[in-house]
């Protein structure tokens, strides 16, 4: 995997079923679908060792992929991602094909910012979300949205309508309206520890 392109290898897949599925895991392969676009689905397989390094990078739920499937490079977005119970394994992902003129609908990560600068003035931050679902082209697909709370004092709260989203993105949860304009982050006072009666005997 490039952490640039985030390229990978996938072969088809031609049995299908649990049987199937639990043959490829055995051999450390990872069963696939790829969906969208409006396009028959296809079953593809991945190398297990590929996605497990794949899935330790932010980019990977985030990025435009490139799935090489014998030879043809489709472009495509991780849209679910299942892993076994117990065991650091990935059980099943699904992809969904990009095409650059229809909008994707697919949640980006929440990066924040200035968090020290809250707790030093003794303070707490508290996430209410560390994601947002977005529409917007393929091409304008950030990687993430920053949200900073360097200025935010107790009792302050920033929500969706308050970040700034990129050029092309829209929110999903504010086009439903305006009481679906959630919270992403609350600022909290940290309670003062209780200071003893020094007069007290």
């Amino acid at each position: 995997m490039s952490n640039e392109t985030y390229t990978f290898n996938a072969e088809l897949r031609t049995e299908t079923g649990t049987g199937a599925s639990r043959r490829l895991r055995r051999e450390d392969k990872v069963p696939a679908i790829l969906y969208g676009a409006d396009k028959e689905a296809t079953t593809l397989t991945f190398e297990h060792k590929d996605m497990i390094k794949a899935q330790e990078s932010e980019g990977f739920y985030t990025h435009i992929l490139t799935l090489d499937i014998a030879g043809e490079k489709v472009e495509a977005i991780l849209k679910d991602i299942q892993r076994h119970p117990f065991k650091p394994k990935i059980t099943h992902l699904d992809f969904q094909r990009v095409d650059a003129a229809h909008k994707l609908h697919t949640k980006v990560p929440v990066h924040f910012i200035g968090e020290d600068v809250v707790t030093k003035a003794g303070n707490t931050v508290v996430h209410q979300l560390t994601e947002i679902e977005i529409t917007c082209l393929p091409k304008a697909l950030p990687e993430f949205v920053e949200v900073n709370v360097a200025a935010l004092v107790a009792g302050d709260s920033i929500h969706i309508s308050d970040v700034k989203l990129p050029a092309g993105v829209s929110s999903v949860d504010l086009a439903k309206g305006a009481d679906h304009d959630q919270s992403i982050v609350t600022i909290k006072a940290n309670k003062a520890a209780p200071v003893e009666d020094e007069a007290a005997e």
